[in-house]
């Protein structure tokens, strides 16, 4: 996939097919997007092209209300190839860029610059100075500039409406089931295994501590867990919290105890993804409590892994 980082870098050679937006989490909804825009590229014979923003425009223009991402903006663009898109083009979002016209960004920059043949916008979206690019001004200027637009429907689930920020609450709350399903994968956070004070090693329970790159993080509790090593996913379960029982640390920790597997991970940098909320995070009356406690919660996990629609999930994954 070809990435350009502002529209001025941006090398088009061939006609376009797009969309744009800020695809936080790339659930189904975003989906359907990318969906349609890679089929609609192929039939018109046009590029797949997505355009993104970094950081979020709220983050510029409220900050105060600015949410955490769910996905960092490498991992936005590796999931972008992964649903077929072939182009995509990061803008910088700077308050100059949110002064600019809708009208002038359709004109100069979709329909000069990126030859755009067909336009796709999710339900609600909205661009340019005071939101002023929002579908119907896009049907109304398609006509003018010569390209087709739409809107692609939302999606629901159980009635409810998908969308990045209910994730976050369903995460917030240790829902991590219900989150994968609008996801349409099982949550994931990667980052660099640093090294923590070996405590698990001394109670048989090596883990490996994980610095985060994603500001997202579950809520406090343990999770059964699939962990990228070596390009396989492996079978693991997740502590996130502040070691109430020996410390009170101001920055929470996510210690990862990867079943049979016994190798130095200091460096690496691994991806976790969240399947199944075992319990919330407690205090424990000294070490052999606490190691009783993860040996019931290795087994919990274990029968967790056993079922057959959660190995057919890891084969996939």
């Amino acid at each position: 996939m070809k990435i350009f980082h502002g529209t001025e870098n941006a090398n088009i050679q061939r006609p376009t097919v797009l969309t744009l937006g800020v695809f936080d989490g790339l659930h189904l909804g975003h989906q359907l997007i990318m969906r349609t825009v890679v089929e609609r590229a192929k039939a018109v014979n046009a590029v797949p092209t997505a355009i993104t923003f970094d950081p979020h425009p709220r983050a510029v223009l409220h900050p105060e209300t600015a949410p955490p991402l769910l996905q960092t903006l490498d991992q936005r663009l590796a999931n972008f190839e992964v649903l077929g898109i072939e182009q995509a083009i990061v803008i910088p979002f700077t308050a100059e860029f949110a002064s600019t016209p809708a009208e002038e960004f359709l004109s100069n920059i979709l329909h000069d610059r990126l030859q755009a043949k067909e336009v796709y916008l999710g339900k609600g979206f909205a661009f340019g100075r005071s939101r002023g690019g929002n579908i119907e001004l896009l049907k109304r200027m398609s006509g003018e500039l010569g390209f087709f637009a739409d809107e692609v429907p939302e999606v629901q689930l159980r009635g409810q409406r998908i969308s990045s920020s209910e994730i976050r609450k369903l995460l917030a709350t240790g829902r991590v089931n219900l989150a994968r399903r609008m996801l349409g994968r099982p949550y994931g956070v990667e980052g660099v295994v640093v090294r923590g004070n070996r405590r698990g090693h001394t109670i048989g329970f090596p883990t490996a501590n994980l610095k985060p790159h994603n500001r997202v993080i579950p809520k406090f509790g343990v999770y059964a867990t699939a962990t990228l090593v070596g390009g396989k996913w492996r079978r693991s379960i997740t502590n996130i919290g502040v070691r109430p029982t020996f410390e009170t640390q101001a920055e929470p920790s996510i210690e990862t105890y990867l079943f049979d597997f016994d190798s130095d991970l200091y460096g690496d940098v691994l991806r976790v993804r969240f399947l199944h909320r075992i319990r919330d995070e407690r205090k424990f009356n000294g070490i052999e409590e606490l190691k009783a406690q993860i040996e019931k919660d290795s087994r919990t996990a274990l029968n967790y892994f056993r079922h057959e629609g959660v190995r057919n999930m890891l084969d996939l994954l």
